[in-house]
């Protein structure tokens, strides 16, 4: 996913600018940046994930501007760091993007609002959804917030990509039905389990590395 240059309405570029911004001043609000500051494991997972995020979206497929495919990876982060140090890392990575010349500096805001922060919001919330049901099972945790979690954020993304497009008069509905929106459940797959594969793994050998993670639930 990612927006090439003078695909989008000045309006729309108005308009993800805005709540690119409402989004961002949100996250850096909510950080608590005195733990982050003393919490050095905390700062290697941030800028390690960014520096992973940033070499994983170089890897990408797609033959139509605006409708390339990559696997996010902003789930895992998302339930290793909470939502807003999620978002600021993956805007982060989007820079990296953007210096290396794979994305256009004028569409950052569209693209921080599809590619980070729309499926980190979705993962979160998912995750607290997970949570206010309370279950006692870790595999709740690892199917819901991991696999189930990725291939909706990853969905509300293409789907986001895709309204952008074609409110912008970009491509017909038809278009990107042929293109794009019937292979979506396909995405939805290797996403899901390229994260809840990795949440699995931090679960097993790691759990403390997942902020998200109430291990107390899952005690009998």
């Amino acid at each position: 996913m990612g927006m090439t240059e003078n695909l989008l309405t000045q309006s729309q570029m108005v308009l993800t600018g805005l709540l690119f911004l409402i989004i961002l001043v949100a996250a850096v609000r909510c950080t608590d940046w005195r733990e982050f500051r003393k919490d050095n494991l905390l700062q290697h997972t941030f800028y390690g994930a960014a520096l992973v995020l940033g070499f994983l979206w170089h890897l990408r497929a797609g033959l139509s501007p605006g409708l390339s495919i990559h696997v996010l990876g902003v789930t895992v982060i998302t339930l290793m760091m909470g939502w807003s140090l999620a978002v600021l890392a993956g805007l982060m990575a989007l820079l990296l993007t953007v210096v290396t010349g794979q994305e256009p500096l004028s569409a950052f805001a569209a693209n921080g609002l599809v590619t980070v922060m729309i499926p980190v919001l979705i993962s979160y919330w998912i995750m607290g959804w997970e949570r206010r049901r309370n279950f006692r099972n870790f595999f709740a945790y690892i199917f819901f917030c991991g696999f189930f979690g990725a291939g909706l954020a990853v969905a509300g993304a293409g789907l986001m990509m895709c309204l952008l497009l074609w409110t912008g008069g970009v491509y017909s509905f038809d278009q990107l039905v042929h293109e794009y929106l019937r292979y979506l459940p396909l995405f939805m797959i290797p996403e899901g389990f390229a994260n809840g594969a990795f949440v699995t793994g931090l679960m097993v050998f790691h759990p403390d590395r997942l902020k998200t993670l109430d291990q107390r639930r899952y005690r009998r």
